[in-house]
């Protein structure tokens, strides 16, 4: 379902160099730094399999599935999705996935009703088709009775539910979700997790996820570890616990890096 070859992802900085001899220079000749957001990275994900990218902030996860998505063009390397590459034939891997984004993306001067039908004519979804669908996930997400409620009106773990129903609307084949429980209580993400683990098995759903929490990466089928642009490790929770000789995804994150998955807070 998703076939990624060397993928890279660089940024050209502008480097700053101290004193005032290089900051004059600089005006004249602005020294540049490679910037490797994604470094290189190959894996595969087959049909109907639930994988996490699991890394902290700045791992490159976001930048990932941005690529796989068509919202960034690669700087090298071959990504296929759906049976599509994702630099040649760009429209038909936008329909075959469903993209939830890291920080909330509805209308919430909107109702709930209104931007999944507002969602459904930018997918060229006649009424005939739109209507039983939206009735359908509305029924699925919990949604029902909220359907004319304001979206500013829902809680977070409605708004993140409404958000996933979204991207479901067209019946993708992938569904990415870029940190999807950011910001939500254990509750509402075990409530999301759930929900999302019923769809999967209702209709074979490929799930693609990033997360930095270590709970929602422990129940996918296999885990990517993902440390500044590198995939440092990927396999079953099981093979990357067995092969570290450790006890849990947080200690496989520290013996695959060598450092922390969450950095100590300032005192």
């Amino acid at each position: 379902m998703i076939a990624v070859e060397r993928l890279r992802k660089s940024y050209f900085v502008h480097r700053r160099e101290p004193g005032l001899r290089a900051a004059l220079r600089s005006l004249v000749h602005r020294p540049r730094e490679e910037v490797k957001a994604v470094d290189g990275v190959t894996f595969r994900v087959g049909a109907g399999e639930r994988v996490g990218f699991l890394g902290p902030n700045g791992a490159g996860k976001t930048t990932t599935v941005h690529l796989l998505a068509t919202l960034l063009r690669p700087t090298r390397g071959v990504a296929r999705v759906a049976g599509y590459d994702v630099v040649r034939d760009d429209l038909q891997t936008r329909r075959s996935i469903g993209l939830v984004f890291q920080e909330p993306t509805l209308d919430r001067d909107l109702t709930v009703d209104e931007n999944l039908r507002f969602a459904a004519r930018l997918w060229n979804l006649p009424g005939r088709l739109a209507a039983p669908r939206i009735a359908e996930l509305l029924g699925q997400f919990g949604l029902r009775e909220r359907r004319r409620d304001l979206v500013r009106a829902l809680s977070g773990g409605m708004r993140r539910a409404l958000d996933i129903a979204r991207g479901m609307l067209h019946e993708p084949l992938v569904l990415f979700l870029d940190e999807p429980t950011a910001g939500l209580d254990p509750r509402a993400r075990r409530s999301l997790w759930e929900l999302i683990q019923r769809l999967r098995a209702a209709s074979g759903l490929t799930v693609f996820l990033t997360t930095h929490y270590v709970e929602e990466a422990e129940p996918c089928d296999r885990v990517a570890v993902l440390d500044r642009g590198r995939l440092a490790a990927l396999g079953t929770p099981a093979e990357l616990k067995r092969a570290a000789g450790v006890q849990s995804l947080e200690d496989v994150f520290l013996a695959r890096t060598g450092h922390p998955l969450a950095e100590p807070s300032a005192a």
